[in-house]
């Protein structure tokens, strides 16, 4: 992960903040986006996963993976209960990326 995907990255999971934990886990961009390259990185590599769909004005939302948050936080920096539960059910989307030829 490059820098400035990490620091995409705890942006997606809302630190740093004053309890050291995550609080969210998305960042929206689109093609043009500044970050657009950045975050199609990093579903390439396994650290996101992308979802389109309507609800982002013809955006994507991006999600952080277990393995793109634990590369993004602090040492003592933690991950909420429930974005982790989230990340886990989100690993399953990343690996079938990784798979493809």
């Amino acid at each position: 992960m490059t820098i400035s995907q990490r620091e995409l990255a705890r942006h997606a999971l809302g630190l740093p903040n004053k309890k050291n934990t995550s609080y969210r886990n998305r960042f929206c961009s689109g093609p043009g986006h500044p970050d657009w390259e950045n975050w199609q990185n990093m579903v390439a590599e396994g650290y996101a996963v992308r979802r389109d769909g309507p609800l982002w004005g013809g955006d994507s939302m991006f999600h952080l993976t277990l393995k793109g948050a634990l590369l993004a936080r602090e040492p003592k920096e933690h991950l909420s209960r429930e974005d982790t539960q989230m990340m886990r059910e989100l690993e399953p989307a990343a690996l079938r990326r990784e798979a493809k030829p």
